[in-house]
């Protein structure tokens, strides 16, 4: 069966990682992707007044998954000062309803970590993506120049649907385990976030539940990350807290990402476009590797296709074996550049399908 993906190559290194990522799945056999080329991103903006043209936003609505590597420019700004990307990617986020935000993070051979004491770490961060904080995106107040405000918006809705995922998710999971970080000790809607995820999680009498502050789980994810498997919390909590916890498993270079939602979903590495390296084929594109086989598990889980889970299985493994293998990336100690990395795992997977 074959399946369209909406591709966006996005901005700095973004073309770079993405033509890594497509070069990989284009080596696994019998899988059959269209990848489609849209337009998008911090320069378009700067060419055309606006971050995406009409035919993107359509061609993202009827797509069967979307691909995207990072965008923006820190000197490409909207009139009010923001960047780009923000304007683009949370607009997806709303327009497709994809409300989950789910980061894996995982040690891969070879990297380095903050907490090494502890072997291997393997967590997902599952964070709300359509509420919270990031609600008054584009919106908030401003009096005279001197004061600004931004709203935090929780909702039954958005919160049983979030915590739902994280423990659907946790049920797929050895630890079965789901922690829900808020600040319920001082703010009313994150009292009322715990609220609605523990009313939930009674549902899952299976899975063990917890509850952690969110300024001293930040501590506790760097001293004991063994202490956990699937994390809940909200938008901008999980906005910083999935880059602290990027940090100890190598960097955000292995950061993973997808923004999933009922019915579209939206895969990209966690980083950003680092257009300070762009053109210079020395990215780590690990992260947009396998954010393209969170697309695929996805993608197998909705359809049923069996051949996207193998092919799933296929790019993890090829990324592990090549890592273990010593070849790696320059950020992480080795010699490859960039698209000679992409080449090593699309050659892994050719000779472990065989």
């Amino acid at each position: 069966m074959s399946y369209t993906i909406a591709t966006l190559r996005g901005d700095g290194i973004g073309p770079e990682i993405v033509d890594e990522a497509v070069k990989v799945l284009g080596a696994v056999p019998g899988l059959d992707l269209e990848f489609d080329f849209l337009e998008a991103g911090a320069d378009y903006y700067a060419e055309h007044g606006e971050p995406a043209p009409e035919s993107t936003w359509k061609a993202l609505n009827s797509a069967d998954a979307i691909l995207m590597g990072s965008m923006g420019h820190p000197d490409i700004r909207m009139p009010d000062g923001t960047e780009v990307q923000g304007h683009f990617i949370v607009n997806v986020r709303k327009r497709l309803n994809l409300y989950a935000g789910v980061r894996p993070i995982k040690s891969y051979p070879g990297s380095p970590s903050l907490s090494p004491d502890h072997g291997p770490i393997d967590l997902v961060l599952v964070r709300e993506s359509t509420e919270g904080l990031f609600a008054s995106f584009g919106g908030g107040a401003e009096i005279t120049g001197e004061v600004y405000a931004d709203t935090m918006i929780v909702t039954r809705a958005g919160t049983e649907r979030v915590s739902r995922y994280a423990l659907e998710l946790a049920r797929t999971r050895a630890a079965r385990k789901v922690t829900c970080v808020d600040k319920a000790n001082i703010f009313r809607s994150l009292a009322f976030f715990r609220q609605v995820f523990d009313e939930t999680a009674a549902n899952y009498p299976e899975i063990r539940i917890d509850h952690a502050l969110v300024d001293s789980f930040s501590m506790l994810l760097v001293q004991h990350p063994e202490r956990y498997d699937v994390l809940v919390t909200e938008n901008m909590f999980g906005d910083i807290l999935s880059d602290l916890a990027a940090a100890l498993v190598g960097g955000l270079g292995l950061a993973p990402s997808g923004d999933i939602g009922d019915e579209h979903a939206m895969f990209q590495p966690a980083h950003g476009s680092a257009p300070d390296i762009a053109g210079r084929d020395v990215a780590n594109p690990v992260a947009t590797i396998v954010s393209a086989r969170m697309m695929l598990e996805w993608l197998a889980r909705r359809t049923g296709d069996e051949t996207l889970r193998d092919a799933a299985e296929l790019v993890e493994r090829a990324v592990v074996e090549t890592m273990a293998a010593g070849s790696r990336t320059r950020d992480l100690g080795g010699d490859l550049s960039c698209s000679a990395f992409g080449d090593a795992v699309a050659e892994a997977v050719r000779r472990l399908a065989q």
